[in-house]
């Protein structure tokens, strides 16, 4: 069988790619790993498990809370959080795992898994491996030890994740948000209750889109993949930004005043700032990856800030970050990481530190971010190549070069293989939009004759 594990858990269509019989499988498959691993240390094993608000969470839930306690797990329910919730959780609680279910901003009909190791950190790639190992074993037949009596895990509600959850997250702020007026968006998903009572008990002001969630509207239309909606509210209530969340408010995106986008490149300039200033930004150091806006770069360097930059993929920026002891990480997507108060990104603590710095600084959030000038950036996927010889073919390569040269250095070209379907992604910054489309162009029509 291919490898069910992506860069961020399990995922699929729910009942189809995602059955229930996965889950249940995957869930008694982890309680064995962990268990041989060493995390349960003799103990009774015991895990958190949430989910976002999707109709098909309600049944992969049980799938998932019948294989742990099958397996003698003991089960905290914590119902519908977000995910960096649930992370957090599973380390306050002394879980010895976590599990969350949510296709992030994938559309409805998606769901998926992703297993937190204690503490709530993500299991690591050989980890996954051996799961999805044991897991395949089950499945074809070799037997597993059933617990029996009063073995078998006991599954109760833990009502009170809420609100410690919340807790948390004002908790960790610099200052309050009073005399700040903020428009929400929150995807119809997980962080629907968390993010407006954060944000309120802070002293914001909150104006609330996409907080209905029915099961079947979870990033339809709204949230950090669709900001229309949350643009024209903002200039609508004269609110001082916006705040636009993912379905299992993993990320977000920003909005000022005037309704222009605030991506994650920019966040992090932001709260990069904030940081150094405040003496918490070690090594004076910010993560992000190889798609990092130039401009992000230029701003950091002036800043005298050092930029590390990874492969594509939050899980790279953390792993960089624990391995060198950094604090702020992210994507442009809006995945930050702010590591001495979360593990993995977490969308709705992002925006109350960068709500916390606009009250802090008495600055309008387009003042802030325009510590660095966004560098256009354009996208085009080449479909149908031979995406293995990217770093081989000598006619893509002299491709490349030459457009390095005529950008120069205000400009950036990057090709980059697609992880899981047979395309390459050709990017190329510069300066002026128009030269970046050309090159841009130019460089898909080398890769579909050079590649093709």
């Amino acid at each position: 069988m291919g490898r069910l594990f992506g860069t961020d858990g399990v995922r699929g269509v729910a009942n189809v790619d995602l059955t229930a019989e996965l889950a249940l499988g995957l869930s008694v498959a982890a309680a064995h790993v962990l268990a041989e691993a060493g995390t349960f240390e003799g103990h009774r094993p015991k895990a958190v498990v949430g989910r976002d608000p999707r109709a098909s969470g309600e049944f992969l839930e049980a799938a998932v809370v019948a294989g742990l306690a099958s397996a003698g797990v003991d089960v905290l329910r914590v119902g519908v959080l977000p995910t960096p919730a649930v992370a957090y959780l599973t380390g306050a609680l002394g879980a010895d795992f976590g599990v969350m279910l949510s296709a992030s901003h994938n559309a409805m009909p998606d769901n998926g898994i992703k297993f937190f190791a204690r503490g709530g950190h993500k299991l690591a790639d050989e980890l996954e491996d051996r799961v999805e190992t044991v897991y395949d074993q089950h499945r074809t037949g070799e037997p597993w030890e059933r617990p029996t009596g009063a073995g078998v895990g006991r599954v109760r509600t833990y009502d009170q994740g809420f609100d410690q959850y919340v807790a948390h997250l004002i908790g960790v702020l610099p200052n309050r948000l009073d005399g700040l007026k903020v428009v929400l968006d929150e995807a119809h998903g997980a962080a629907s209750r968390v993010s407006p009572e954060a944000f309120t008990r802070a002293g914001a002001e909150v104006v609330t889109l996409g907080a209905e969630p029915d099961g079947l509207n979870i990033n339809d239309g709204c949230g950090s993949t669709h900001l229309a909606l949350i643009k024209a509210a903002v200039v609508e209530h004269g609110a001082d930004f916006g705040i636009a969340h993912d379905g299992d408010a993993d990320r977000c995106l920003a909005v000022d005043a005037s309704g222009e986008e605030v991506d994650g490149d920019q966040i992090l300039a932001v709260l990069a700032l904030a940081m150094r200033e405040a003496g918490t930004l070690r090594g004076d150091t910010v993560v992000g990856t190889v798609m990092s806006n130039l401009g992000f770069k230029m701003a950091m360097e002036r800043e005298g800030i050092e930029l590390v930059q990874t492969a594509v993929g939050d899980r790279y920026v953390l792993e960089s970050m624990k391995e060198h002891g950094y604090a702020l990480g992210g994507e442009q997507s809006g995945h930050v990481i702010v590591l001495d108060h979360a593990t993995t990104g977490d969308g709705t603590l992002t925006g109350l530190m960068l709500a916390a710095r606009v009250a802090a600084t008495g600055r309008t959030l387009a003042e802030l971010a325009g510590v660095m000038v966004r560098l256009p950036q354009v996208l085009v996927n080449v479909p149908d190549v031979d995406r293995s010889r990217v770093a081989t073919s000598a006619e893509l390569r002299a491709a490349v070069t030459e457009a390095e040269r005529e950008l120069g250095s205000t400009g950036r070209v990057l090709l980059r293989p697609s992880g899981t379907e047979p395309l390459v992604r050709v990017m190329v910054e510069a300066a002026d939009i128009d030269q970046a489309k050309t090159v841009a162009a130019r460089l898909a029509d080398v890769v579909k004759s050079a590649l093709g």
